[in-house]
């Protein structure tokens, strides 16, 4: 009994003089604590990245879009008068010259009106020399001398008619170029030949490329400006704005931009595809790799840098061009430290160690 009520009074003391250390001994502070943290920060080495130095500099952009080949002029030779198809020169795939004979009709009379109406016109300057002697001798009034005039001017305007009549059976091209399609065939004929289709001729030299342009994307784009055009066939071609359109298509608020290509050998057929890179005015831009660009937390594309004093800072660009590895930005200053290494592991106020890229650099999050 006595060995119980002395293990108890031992444990009261015991308890007792625990509670009463927290009021005697010393133990650490709020003060402390602080400075303890500010020595180990202070010992604690800042985080390295990999900085490059930005050149800004004019940079002639080019804005690359997917269009299409075309022919300078397609037209459709057709029939202006009747008759019987006599004669066909020509067949798909024959190269023709401005003025060539494409097909002739036959005559039905033509060439003997037009026979008639010289004869006409011999008559009417016979009668007018022969009044004009007598009007100087003066047995005949000078009436008569305008009456034979007008008469003559008549039979010259006949002659005409019926020549432009004889003519419109001999068909010819209208200028050079490729015979497309041929829909008829000799001894044709209709009651009326008069507007009947003959052949369809594409003028292949030069050979246009044509695509649509937004309107965003519109103003740089001069006429006269070269520009380069990738065919579908692997062939690269180079030529010159020649149209720009100043109304938008009402289907596709586009506008259509032409560019003329050489094509003396015909070798770039009509309607292929074409990947088109059109030069824009230059703009101050730096290059940077593609992996420097980082987004804000205010959704914000751009980049890192690093100031004198080793502060780091947030710079939102504009993307002037995309290429494979690297992006031409707008919005930095010339000799700015991009942060191309790291820019992800730190945050904006943060003291940093800028080296140049390539070196080591810190890869976890102080």
């Amino acid at each position: 009994m006595k060995a119980s009520r002395v293990t108890a009074l031992g444990l009261v003391t015991a308890a007792g003089l625990w509670i009463a250390s927290g009021h005697f001994l010393p133990h650490e502070s709020a003060e402390s604590r602080a400075a303890v943290h500010t020595w180990e920060s202070e010992a604690k080495p800042p985080f390295r990245v990999a900085v490059a130095e930005a050149s800004v500099l004019p940079h002639s952009r080019k804005l690359t879009l997917s269009g299409r080949t075309e022919a300078d002029k397609k037209v459709t030779v057709t029939a202006r008068t009747g008759g019987v198809l006599t004669e066909l020169k020509v067949k798909r795939g024959t190269a023709v010259k401005a003025g060539d004979v494409i097909a002739v009709l036959s005559d039905d009379a033509r060439a003997a009106q037009v026979e008639q109406a010289k004869a006409l016109v011999v008559q009417r300057q016979t009668e007018l020399e022969a009044k004009r002697k007598l009007i100087a001798t003066g047995a005949t009034p000078k009436l008569d001398l305008v009456n034979l005039e007008a008469q003559l001017k008549a039979a010259e305007a006949l002659l005409a008619a019926a020549e432009a009549e004889r003519d419109r059976g001999i068909l010819r091209a209208p200028w050079s170029g490729v015979v497309h399609d041929v829909s008829v065939e000799v001894g044709q004929a209709a009651f009326s030949f008069a507007g009947r289709e003959i052949a369809q001729i594409v003028a292949l030299d030069p050979m246009l490329a044509v695509v649509e342009v937004t309107e965003r994307k519109l103003a740089g784009i001069k006429v006269g400006d070269p520009a380069e055009v990738r065919l579908v066939t692997g062939e690269t071609v180079r030529g010159r704005i020649r149209f720009v359109a100043k109304t938008a298509s009402q289907s596709t608020r586009t506008y259509r931009v032409e560019i003329e290509l050489p094509n003396r050998d015909g070798s770039i057929p009509d309607g292929i595809s074409a990947e088109v890179a059109v030069p824009i005015a230059a703009t101050a831009a730096a290059r940077v790799p593609r992996s420097a660009l980082t987004i804000a937390s205010t959704g914000d594309i751009g980049v890192r840098t690093v100031g004198e004093d080793g502060t780091v800072a947030f710079n939102r660009v504009n993307i002037v061009e995309d290429e494979q590895t690297y992006m031409w930005v707008a919005g930095v200053r010339d000799g700015a430290r991009v942060i191309v290494q790291g820019q992800d592991f730190v945050r904006e106020g943060q003291t940093v160690e800028a080296v140049a890229a390539g070196a080591e650099v810190t890869a976890t999050v102080q």
